[in-house]
């Protein structure tokens, strides 16, 4: 099917296959069975002669198919219970067969469907008019397709799986249930500290046997953002605050904290708390940068509006005063 020669070197099998599958794709062919049909074929040469047993094992049973008798040689060995292959002594000499049993294969697509690891089903549809006939009679009569069937014998096989979490879980870890595309859902025990593209191996959770990579992503927060290993947040304040500073509380990934304003801070300003920002995954951790936002109040009461007036007759701040005009 790959028009190469017996001796075909693997590049040159890899390179036919590649000029035939674009010639025959049914991307290429769109509606044509008979190119759809070849680039099977074409596929399934390739799968056996690309695979040094499966080609090895081809040559040899090609070899003996064709040779005249060898068709009856298998029939006999399964009736008489013998295995073609090991040693024999004839005439006391001993002579050395081919390491091989074909007998099992009634003829050579038996043999390529075992390559291939697929089976061969045989669907009948029976015509109506058929139906007082016998079985015999009816499948002789009927429309007969055939259909290949893959072998489910999948190898061992690792998968990977994407979960989303939010900050404070990633930062904290701890238990978490999954639930994955092929059904199951496990408990996941997650360590502290994680990041986004930071994969966890499962073992033996994947395909037979095989392991399971969960691939985090954390969400965004909407009062933390995580950059490396600090965390930036804004904190808004009164103008009384930002004028007289003293302590206020401030949220971090551990809960509220105290910190100490100095007098006179303004928007935009970033003061540092050390050490309260991500795990750097050595043992220590970022800081967090707390950026002030000054806000005034949309609505204020009584009280609030005199102490406002008498403010603003004795207040000495003249913030226009060393405008440049």
């Amino acid at each position: 099917m790959l028009d190469v020669a017996k001796d075909a070197t693997a590049d040159e099998i890899k390179k036919a296959y590649r000029r035939l599958a674009r010639q025959y794709h049914p991307d290429v062919n769109p509606g044509d069975k008979t190119a759809e049909d070849t680039f099977k074929e074409i596929n399934e040469a390739y799968d056996i002669l690309s695979d040094a047993e499966k080609r090895a094992e081809y040559d040899r049973y090609s070899r003996y198919w064709k040779q005249k008798g060898f068709q009856q040689s298998a029939k006999n060995s399964r009736v008489m219970g013998f295995k073609t292959r090991g040693e024999s002594r004839v005439n006391n000499r001993t002579t050395t067969t081919d390491d091989s049993d074909y007998s099992q294969y009634i003829d050579f697509n038996s043999f390529v469907d075992q390559l291939l690891n697929r089976r061969r089903e045989v669907r009948t549809e029976i015509d109506p008019n058929t139906a007082r006939m016998s079985a015999s009679e009816s499948y002789k009569t009927g429309k007969t397709r055939v259909a290949y069937v893959a072998e489910t014998r999948e190898q061992k096989r690792d998968i990977e799986a994407r979960l989303t979490l939010s900050l404070e879980k990633a930062y904290l870890g701890g238990s978490e249930r999954i639930r994955l595309e092929d059904g199951r859902s496990l408990e996941v025990d997650m360590p502290p500290a994680m990041v986004t593209g930071q994969r966890l191996r499962l073992r033996n959770q994947g395909v037979n046997g095989g392991d399971l990579y969960l691939k985090i992503t954390v969400s965004e927060h909407s009062f933390f953002k995580l950059k490396n290993s600090d965390i930036f947040c804004e904190l808004p304040l009164t103008p009384s605050e930002a004028v007289l500073g003293g302590e206020v509380e401030v949220p971090t990934l551990d809960g509220w904290v105290k910190m100490k304003l100095p007098p006179g801070v303004f928007s935009g300003q970033r003061l540092r708390l050390a050490g309260k920002g991500y795990p750097t995954g050595n043992g220590e951790r970022g800081d967090q940068l707390v950026e002030i936002q000054i806000v005034l109040p949309k609505e204020i009461s009584e009280e609030e509006r005199e102490l406002y007036q008498k403010l603003r007759q004795i207040e000495t701040f003249k913030p226009r005063k060393d405008l440049p005009v």
